[in-house]
């Protein structure tokens, strides 16, 4: 089983990987599923938004993403969007 320091390293290098002009890349939160198969991992960073218009308006923002990992292997299994209002 990967400990939590590992799960949140695989999850930055997994968002490293597809947004690699993230900046202040921060853990937020983390969660042991119930039973023990996932780690869920919250990170935010800046960046520029997914919308053209707004990106332009505002500029950089603070986004987030949450990332699903089987606790066994260290395997990304998913990476959503957290939105937070």
């Amino acid at each position: 089983m990967i400990n939590v320091k590992e799960a949140t390293d695989k999850a930055k290098e997994h968002l490293l990987a597809f947004f690699p002009d993230a900046e202040q890349v921060q853990l937020e939160e983390v969660e042991l599923s119930a039973d023990k198969a996932h780690w869920i991992i919250t990170l935010s960073y800046e960046g520029l938004s997914t919308s053209v218009a707004s990106s332009m308006l505002v500029g950089k923002s603070l986004l987030y993403k949450i990332f699903k990992l089987d606790t066994k292997q260290g395997e990304v299994i998913s990476m959503k969007i957290r939105n937070i209002k």
